[in-house]
């Protein structure tokens, strides 16, 4: 009995300090947990079933500026060869027959910029037009005449002389970021006025081969033949972009779409209805990009630079000293950044001085150009 008394102490003794480790450290002996965070939504957390459900009130701002555009072009036909031979002639006497004409008619969309009537639309919608007609919304057509055009954006502005005319909101596309949700409205295969909804899918498209100065953006909503010169307007009803061009194998959507910016396209407006022509700067040179490769051979490291592959004689960098070969490395104080730096150079004010860093044969040289304005035409 007093063996069991001798070890009955200590197993108590252990059984208390056991509950007392149990009781108030309970971690102490339990296996290791790997904690997973996950971000669950909270009662107070906006569900998707909350996000917008319906653009009516964007389209209903926008649609009503927006005007199909209807245009005719008369074509001479070729008579066939033998009615001018002279000895058809003499077997059937012809008379002094009339001309032989077809009229080919096209289509595509316009949006009415101001109530006094000018409208803006892509170039290559009214080239060659002998006609051209408007359609708004609310059923009036009328007739419009071309006030200017700018082949090198694929613009063009006409002018209506109807009156009381809805017109569009203009919102900086420099804003915009790839997401943002966009409408395109115009006028697809003719059927009448649609719309179609889509996403910015990216900005600053160029090097696309569709203008000399491109600065696309690009969207996923679906434009078709026919919605060219169309507006591309925000989930708010204000135009961003006129829809231009898509990249199709089909002729139809595929949902690679391409807008004029509206900054772009407010300043081609602004020039063409106040100067009668767009003003652009021009340095006179003809540019190639600097590839890693060419690079190597030149003995530079940093591929941003712009060789000079040709110069217009008496041009703006003729006169400041440059030479083809010579590689612009910045302008203005600004790394050149390829293609994109001669199209910023188009909204410089002719007359403006630029600093200009450039490589010559290995050796870094700076120079001032002044700007000139760009040419109508080229010279050769």
């Amino acid at each position: 009995m007093r063996n069991m008394n001798f070890l009955g102490w200590p197993i108590v003794t252990g059984v208390l300090i056991a509950v007392i480790i149990l009781q108030f450290f309970p971690n102490m002996f339990a296996p290791p947990v790997t904690t997973v965070e996950i971000r669950e939504t909270t009662a107070d957390t906006p569900h998707l079933g909350n996000g917008p459900i319906s653009y009516a009130d964007a389209v209903e701002t926008a649609s009503p500026a927006v005007v199909n555009i209807y245009t005719q072009h008369v074509v001479k036909l070729t008579q066939h060869p033998m009615v001018d031979d002279p000895t058809f002639k003499r077997f059937f006497d012809l008379g002094d027959m009339p001309q032989r004409e077809r009229i080919q008619s096209s289509l595509g969309s316009g949006v009415i910029l101001n109530q006094q009537g000018y409208i803006i639309t892509n170039n290559h919608v009214i080239a060659g037009a002998d006609r051209i007609v408007v359609a708004l919304k609310d059923g009036r057509e009328a007739p419009a005449k071309i006030v200017g055009t700018d082949p090198e954006t694929d613009l063009a502005i006409l002018k209506t002389e109807l009156k009381q005319l809805p017109s569009i909101t203009l919102s900086s596309s420099d804003s915009l970021r790839v997401g943002d949700v966009v409408l395109a409205i115009g006028n697809p295969f003719g059927v009448g006025q649609t719309v179609t909804m889509g996403i910015v899918s990216a900005t600053g498209r160029n090097g696309l081969g569709l203008n000399t100065y491109e600065d696309f953006l690009q969207t996923d909503a679906a434009i078709n033949p026919g919605n060219s010169g169309g507006a591309l307007v925000d989930a708010i009803g204000n135009l961003v972009g006129i829809n231009t061009a898509i990249f199709s194998k089909s002729g139809g959507s595929q949902g690679i779409g391409f807008a004029i910016p509206s900054s772009l396209a407010k300043k081609v407006m602004t020039d063409l209805i106040e100067h009668g022509r767009v003003i652009r700067g021009w340095l006179g040179i003809e540019i190639q990009e600097l590839t890693p490769r060419l690079a190597e051979s030149f003995g530079l490291e940093d591929v941003n630079g712009l060789i000079i592959a040709g110069i217009y004689k008496d041009g703006p960098s003729h006169q400041a000293g440059l030479q083809p070969g010579d590689i612009m490395l910045t302008i203005d104080g600004k790394p050149v950044e390829g293609r994109k730096s001669m199209i910023e150079i188009a909204d410089v004010k002719p007359g403006t001085k630029l600093p200009i860093e450039f490589i010559r044969n290995g050796k870094r040289y700076n120079t001032n150009i002044i700007v000139g304005e760009r040419p109508l035409t080229r010279p050769g």
